[in-house]
């Protein structure tokens, strides 16, 4: 390969990385996307009411309730409600997004605690987001691995950056790669998609130029004989690293990587403290 090539390559491997991360920043700042995140609220039997939202909120057998006094009302699915409205069980890592004016009010069930957090597109996280730096895309942190996967699934737990939960995911197998002659190898989850997979990991870097709690990287299918492509260049950081009403997991204890991994989005500009 020429000098030249290499040179368009690398231009080409570049260009497609900021129109990548040109496009993911846009959806991170979206109006009700994690950023409009105003208050992380733990439901109980108790009816409790919330400065963010309308209404008198609850759980129970039956699942989340809310009780919506005169002159308030919600949009659920196109349709207005008033009154009493039961939202049913939910299921682990599911939510529901009712409209309030501006506002999207967003029921979930996160560690197996029914939660209510509203999203306010004017709230300050939002409007004051600054951006996230990221290290230069380099084609030498997109790296070549095998999946090998497991007899079966394993259920894996891991905690969370709020306190008093925990996450489990099944992992369905684990990745083997080299960084510089160092053998490495990451726990695996499933991805959002059917067939790919998404890590969740720490490095020498985390708490230096990175988040310290994690960062996550999403994986496209292996192939045939178990290739894969850990493109570290496009490791995100999650919700937790820009606001404190976040429930994301940490990585399993395996995937604390003792190399530095000096790609993708480093510590967000102005991240709160929590």
């Amino acid at each position: 390969m020429t000098i030249q090539e290499t040179t368009i390559n690398q231009d080409t491997f570049r260009a497609d990385w900021d129109a990548w991360h040109e496009a993911h920043e846009k959806a991170r700042a979206d109006r009700h996307g994690f950023l409009a995140i105003s208050g992380l609220h733990w439901l109980t039997g108790e009816p409790q009411r919330f400065p963010d939202a309308p209404g008198a909120w609850s759980t129970g057998p039956d699942g989340v309730v809310v009780d919506l006094d005169e002159g308030e009302e919600l949009t659920i699915d196109g349709h207005t409600v008033r009154g009493r409205h039961s939202f049913g069980p939910l299921a682990e890592r599911t939510d529901v997004k009712a409209g309030w004016g501006d506002a999207v009010i967003e029921v979930a069930k996160r560690g197996g605690f029914d939660i209510v957090r509203p999203r306010h597109p004017d709230h300050p996280v939002r409007v004051n987001y600054a951006g996230t730096p990221a290290y230069p895309a380099d084609p030498h942190w997109a790296v070549t691995g095998r999946y090998v996967p497991f007899d079966k699934p394993v259920p894996t737990t891991v905690g969370a950056v709020a306190e008093g939960i925990e996450h489990v995911y099944d992992a369905p197998g684990r990745i083997e790669f080299e960084v510089d002659g160092t053998a490495l190898s990451l726990t695996a989850f499933n991805g959002h998609t059917p067939g790919t997979l998404n890590v969740l990991f720490t490095d020498a870097t985390s708490g230096v130029t990175t988040y310290p709690a994690n960062r996550s990287l999403q994986v496209s299918a292996p192939a045939p004989d178990g290739t894969v492509t850990l493109d570290f260049n496009r490791a995100v950081n999650l919700p937790c690293a820009y606001t404190e009403f976040a429930t994301c997991p940490l990585p399993p204890a395996e995937n604390r990587l003792p190399v530095a991994i000096e790609a993708g989005e480093q510590t967000p500009v102005a991240r709160p403290e929590h």
